[in-house]
This record gives structure tokens, sequence and C-alpha cells, in this order.
């Protein structure tokens, strides 16, 4: 069964480093050296690009739990997108 959720992404310019992502869903997002949240990927890499839900550091992704913690961000700066790339988070 596939993802929900085809892509992820975290805009740098609006997150405040609240890391309530974090508390909900540490094995894929951290905190890096300026205090923004960022993506752990399979290879150890790091990144808040737009990347792929396949690419991101966990066995399986659970999408009811990604929402969550997209949704637990106060500026609303973690954006999840369908297979086609369209906005499903937040919505458009």
């Amino acid at each position: 069964m596939g993802n929900l959720y085809k892509y992820i992404k975290v805009d740098r310019d609006l997150c405040i480093g609240a890391a309530s992502c974090i508390a909900v869903y540490p094995e894929i997002f951290e905190l890096d050296e300026e205090n923004k949240a960022v993506l752990k990927i399979k290879d150890g890499a790091k990144t808040s690009d737009k990347s792929e839900i396949k690419v991101l550091s966990v066995e399986s992704v659970d999408d009811d739990k990604l929402l969550l913690a997209a949704q637990s961000c106060p500026t609303a700066a973690i954006y999840l997108y369908s297979e086609d790339g369209s906005q499903l988070y937040p919505e458009g």
C-alpha cells in the first residue's frame, strides 16, 4: 500500500524552530545548526528541500503521524504533496 503523501518540504523562511514536528515524529525531523527543522534522509543527509517521502530515514512513513507533525507546526512550515505534485497540506 502506498502513501497518501508523495513529497514533503520544510519552508526554512517560515520555520521558527518550535520543534513540535520533532516531538510528533522524531524519526523524520530534527533541528539543524540554525535551529530550523530538517528532514532526515536515508543516507544520513539532512534537507529541507522538497523530497520524496521514500527517501526519508524510516522504513515506512505513517501518513497520519506525518500529517499530525505538519499540523503541529505553529507557522505551517511543513508542506505535504500528492503524487502529481498538488499541495495537500496546508490547503492552498
